[in-house]
């Protein structure tokens, strides 16, 4: 059974533009003036196309539009991504076509086109459901536009999932308890809950480094903030199935499972990763970060700008490390499959002992305790 036939297959779409860049992402997204829409749509096209040429046969579960900030996109050039995809691979009857979203009303409004157009699950970034930590992570709508937004989404999409980002500057643990609490009475099938975290070459790290940048919670605080988090959204039937994700049972995002159950998936757009396989071979695939550059290989007929073989150790690494992060846990005749020295039995044990993981049959996975130190056992395992 090839990867993806195991895992999944999905398209992820790239749009790198945003009205304004927030001080805590460090995502590939730019502000600028103008954008020929016509152009990226056609650049767009033609990586599927080429794509579609190097993975045919293919059966796709999930198109995936993230950014930057996709609900800028005109509705043509949704349509024109997945007509093109439509023609390119064959769709399961059960596909997920999700597009991220800001709460702006102008964005919201366009949200019936994107319906039409084939989209079926929106993700909204609220954030935050106080107006003074709206500001301050530069966010550009308001609370109420966040609630507006989420009404008309659940009106015309059959899915809708919002983020919210937690340990914020000030917050107390109250404060979180009170927050979601209103996220869950707001809540449809899923949940992105985030922790906050200064990542280097945003607008917070350097203010961080200029020690400009206080109030955060405390490594303690923090971990309360998480079992909390998994309390409270137990409670209302949203519980957990990755570190930072809850949905309903079978509302899971299939895009994401595809991420952490290893599965393949074509990276398209500047700065977009892909994944394919092959037998026992496997891909990993890079684009230019730089929009411009990125426009210019597509429309010369290559938008991939690097392709790098994965060794046995590197796919192993990579399925333990994302697979780890998933509450199904990992398999470990699949792990050892890729890499045969994967999973040693000592290590597994040492960590068992230790609370940290546990295994049920031929899967391992994480303890809730291991989750709080999830980078440490993967360290672990990986060493």
């Amino acid at each position: 059974m090839e990867t993806w036939q195991r895992a999944g297959f999905g398209l992820y779409v790239h749009w790198p533009f945003c009205a304004a860049k927030c001080p805590y992402c460090d995502f590939n997204s730019h502000v600028v003036g103008r954008v020929d829409q016509a152009r990226w749509a056609e650049a767009f096209r033609a990586e599927i196309a080429r794509a579609g040429a190097e993975t045919p046969g293919r059966i796709l579960s999930s198109i995936y539009f993230g950014g930057g900030t996709p609900s800028l996109m005109e509705v043509d050039t949704v349509a024109a991504v997945l007509d093109t995809a439509r023609d390119t691979w064959t769709f399961a009857n059960d596909i997920e076509i999700t597009l991220e979203a800001n709460p702006g009303s102008v964005e919201a409004a366009r949200f019936h086109g994107y319906r039409a157009a084939g989209v079926n699950r929106v993700s909204l970034g609220v954030q935050a459901l106080r107006a003074p930590d709206l500001r301050r992570l530069g966010r550009l709508h308001s609370v109420e536009d966040a609630r507006r937004a989420l009404g008309l989404a659940r009106e015309v999409f059959d899915r809708v999932s919002f983020d919210l980002i937690y340990a914020r500057q000030g917050q107390s643990l109250e404060d979180w308890r009170a927050e979601l609490s209103e996220a869950l009475e707001m809540a449809g099938d899923h949940l992105s809950l985030y922790q906050l975290t200064v990542e280097p070459g945003t607008a917070f790290w350097t203010r961080a480094q200029a020690g400009g940048f206080r109030g955060l919670p405390g490594e303690d605080l923090a971990a309360e903030m998480y079992e909390l988090t998994q309390e409270l959204c137990n409670a209302a039937g949203l519980p957990a199935y990755e570190v930072s994700n809850h949905a309903r049972p079978g509302s899971e995002s299939r895009h994401n499972l595809i991420y952490w159950h290893a599965g393949d998936w074509a990276g398209i757009g500047p700065g977009a990763h892909g994944r394919l396989g092959s037998g026992a071979q496997r891909v990993a695939t890079e684009t230019a970060l730089a929009p411009t550059a990125w426009l210019a290989a597509a429309e010369a007929g290559d938008g991939i700008s690097r392709r790098t073989s994965l060794s046995p150790q590197d796919q192993a690494g990579e399925y333990i490390m994302m697979g780890l992060r998933s509450f199904d846990g990992i398999e470990i005749d699949r792990a050892r499959a890729m890499w045969d020295a994967a999973l040693p039995d000592d290590k597994l044990a040492d960590l068992v002992g230790d609370g940290l993981l546990v295994l049920e049959g031929a899967t391992v996975r994480t303890t809730p305790r291991g989750r709080l130190v999830l980078n440490g056992v993967i360290r672990e395992l990986m060493a």
